[in-house]
This record gives C-alpha cells, sequence and structure tokens, in this order.
C-alpha cells in the first residue's frame, strides 16, 4: 500500500469450497485492520455542521467498537475509499 498499489477485493469462502483442490481442508476466517499498515497518522483540520458533529458523536457513543470520533471518520472514509469492507 506504500507503493500505491491497490487493496486486493476479498473473496468470499464459497468460491473456495467448490474447488477440489481444497476438499476437506480446515477454513479460518481472519479480520485484518488494514489501517495500521497505512502509515503513520497525521492530524487534520475537517470542518462539519455542528448537527452532524453531534450526530456523529452519538453513534460513537452506542457504538465503542469505533473508539473516538476520529476512530469512526477514519474507517468510514477507509471503507469508502479503499473498500476494505461491504456495508
Amino acid at each position: 500500500m506504500e507503493d500505491g498499489e491497490a487493496v486486493p477485493e476479498a473473496t468470499s469462502v464459497e468460491n473456495w469450497l467448490a474447488d477440489p483442490d481444497y476438499a476437506g481442508v480446515v477454513w479460518a476466517l481472519v479480520d485484518v485492520d488494514v489501517t495500521r499498515l497505512m502509515g503513520k497518522a497525521e492530524k487534520i483540520n475537517v470542518t462539519l455542521p455542528s448537527l452532524l458533529i453531534r450526530r456523529i458523536d452519538q453513534f460513537v457513543a452506542a457504538h465503542p467498537e469505533y473508539g473516538s470520533r476520529s476512530g469512526f471518520l477514519s474507517r468510514v472514509a477507509a471503507d469508502k475509499v479503499i473498500g476494505r469492507e461491504k456495508r
């Protein structure tokens, strides 16, 4: 990713289940947070409407997996830009 390469799209396990080369194997799924591979975090200033900021803060309070407003904005932006998750 540092070289500007695109992150490959994930494929479904179902694509491989019918392949005889993989018959009888044990499958394991691992969720990898690729944002940690994107380099050092940089601080930026963003201007948003106050109502939107309040709604983001309420959403993050109800969904602690985002950690913070910045965590939420970073994850949503990464999802849209690099398409690492289909939501």
